[in-house]
């Protein structure tokens, strides 16, 4: 991960070759991502956009990802085919031409038992040169309660569903029909899942075709010197902005709500601890602090497949924005730079069989975490606090069938340097998109009653901070539902004077009138006809001065709803008449009075 070596490594391939063969895997990625997203049955992948494609060349190292794709599931690809070779090893196995391999294990490389990858490899000449992989997020996985999400009180790794270890779903060109079987038996909702398995398998080898296309046309070495050297300049390229970081070490601590309706105090308020120190052009991220693993709740992340990638993409937005150094190729180079240690048996790294399935809202604490480390370090890059995500697994019985739907209630970002943080909106490495309601309506027997914006809840500031949506579905059938969410208890944090944003809050209402307040995380719990969830999704921090935000911004905000006349004058000091005019002078004083 910190090899120098490959920077100064000799290469023979002029640049413009370099280029296009970077160009024409970087474009195979996203054609798979996009052939994946056609084909797909399900909505946590077509609509979400809940999915990951790349290329990985024989040794493991990341070529190429789709660019539409959530980094969660791109990332770790890389770390699925390390994991596969890891356990086929072991067995004794050996990867054949027409092979197809399936691999979900979150101890091996994968994000969590959900995120299925479909792997396979790519020969020429009779030499294996890499592989095409996808992944992509599951409705179900053979759990304990309906949905591949919510599955908050697993006890251990086997409580999360089936775990698929490195299994040929083809061999050698031949389906593996008892696989199959397997699949369709033990998995709810199984049409759609195999079929989204399918889809996989079909855009994997698309993937493939193309990259041995690219072998043939400018030969094996010629591809493999090009990577090499592709993959140096994005490790000089992440380098060199860790050089312009002064050395020094930067350290952030945040929380996680856990459970927090639970008796046992080690089950809730975990702290997440990020150490960065900086050595010239080296990185080391480390975690020491970080709360203990729980050994019987799954919100344990993934050292390899959700903590690195949490980590390695949250510095990289920050040190890399593409919308100041342009287009960055993504590969390995990018990870050599930087070191991360977490003590074993911590939250962020923890040994089986420890449950992991509802690390999601965790991860992207961590990689919240990091960024709050790296505002002491390089304060104009980074936004305030992020609102967290919840997700949502919705399910039924149509008959002998279920049904079961995903949905992704957003979050919202900090404010930043320049920049209003982002309303209503997946965050750092989610990326993912939720579903329109018409898709929902269409399909399932849910009614979207409400969906907007909170209002008078975002952080102040110079730049204020994203506000959370209010969503809320109701069953037009008997049903039930499970949820994993963040931010009950911890808000946003604010940066630079601005205010720390909102939390979230989740209401259960009862076709009969009756409600109830639920933490972030809720079991699977029955839900009759009428019955509905109110999710409220959390408020970014605010960045910098709120007096010092220009007044029309001010005006603009409580023109459109966004906040109240009563905010803009005790948060902002800006004097609103009831014809929402701007009182300059007033405003002015008000101001000066408090300074």
């Amino acid at each position: 991960m910190n090899d120098k070596s490959a920077v100064n490594q000799a290469v023979d391939v002029d640049p413009v070759t370099a280029s296009v063969i970077q160009g024409a895997l970087e474009n195979i990625a996203i054609e798979m991502g996009y052939k994946l997203m056609r084909m797909s049955y399900s909505s946590i992948i077509r609509e979400s956009e809940d999915f990951g494609a790349g290329l990985v060349d024989a040794r493991g190292r990341g070529l190429a990802e789709s660019t539409q794709s959530t980094p969660l599931q791109s990332g770790p690809i890389p770390g699925y085919i390390k994991g596969m070779l890891k356990t086929l090893a072991e067995r004794g196995e050996t990867i054949h031409p027409g092979d197809v391999i399936m691999h979900n294990d979150a101890y091996g490389g994968a994000s969590h038992g959900p995120d299925v990858g479909f792997i396979v490899p790519v020969f020429h000449d009779g030499a294996l040169i890499g592989y095409s992989v996808t992944t992509a997020h599951h409705l179900d996985i053979g759990a304990l309660s309906p949905g591949s999400c919510g599955i908050v009180d697993a006890i251990d790794a086997y409580a999360e569903g089936l775990q698929f270890k490195a299994i040929k779903v083809y061999d050698r060109g031949q389906k593996v029909e008892a696989v199959w079987h397997m699949l369709r038996d033990n998995i709810r909702a199984s049409d759609m899942v195999v079929g989204d398995m399918e889809a996989q398998v079909a855009a994997s080898q698309i993937g493939a075709e193309r990259f041995l296309a690219l072998v043939q046309r400018y030969g094996a070495e010629t591809l493999e010197r090009a990577c090499g050297q592709v993959m140096a300049h994005a490790e000089r390229l992440m380098r060199s902005a860790i050089a312009q970081v002064p050395d020094g070490s930067y350290q952030a601590k945040t929380f996680i709500d856990g459970f927090l309706d639970s008796p046992d105090t080690t089950k809730k308020d975990l702290p997440i601890v990020v150490t960065i120190t900086v050595e010239g052009d080296d990185m080391t991220v480390d975690l020491t602090g970080t709360a203990d693993q729980v050994p019987d709740r799954p919100i344990n992340m993934p050292f390899v497949g959700t903590v690195d990638i949490a980590i390695w993409l949250t510095i990289r937005s920050v040190l890399l924005d593409t919308a100041v150094h342009g287009h960055i190729p993504v590969n390995d180079g990018l990870c050599r730079p930087i070191r991360i240690v977490a003590p074993e048996g911590c939250l962020a790294n923890p040994v089986f069989p420890a449950p992991t399935i509802a690390r999601f809202c965790p991860g992207n604490q961590l990689a919240d975490t990091v960024m709050k480390a790296l505002s002491k370090a390089v304060p104009s890059q980074v936004s305030a606090g992020i609102g967290n995500l919840r997700v949502i697994a919705f399910s039924g019985l149509d008959g002998d069938d279920y049904w079961v739907h995903m949905e992704i209630c957003e979050g919202s970002y900090g404010g930043r340097q320049g920049l209003d943080g982002m309303d209503a909106v997946d965050t750092l490495y989610a990326n993912t998109r939720n579903n329109p309601i018409e898709d929902i309506e269409s399909h399932l027997p849910l009614r979207v009653s409400r969906y907007e914006l909170r209002e008078d809840v975002c952080g102040a500031g110079k730049w204020r901070g994203g506000l959370g949506s209010i969503r809320e579905f109701t069953y037009l059938k008997d049903g039930g539902g499970s949820i994993e969410g963040e931010g009950h208890k911890y808000r946003p944090w604010g940066f630079r004077g601005g205010d720390d944003g909102h939390t979230a809050a989740l209401t259960l209402k009862r076709a009969s009138g009756d409600t109830e307040e639920l933490p972030s995380k809720m079991p699977h719990t029955s839900a009759k006809a009428g019955d509905s969830f109110i999710c409220v999704g959390p408020a970014g921090g605010g960045y910098g001065n709120p007096y010092e935000r220009d007044m029309t911004r001010v005006l603009d905000d409580v023109r459109d709803g966004l906040i109240s006349t009563n905010t803009a004058r005790d948060d902002y000091g800006v004097i609103i008449s009831d014809t929402l005019q701007l009182d300059e002078q007033a405003t002015a004083d008000c101001r000066a009075a408090r300074a």
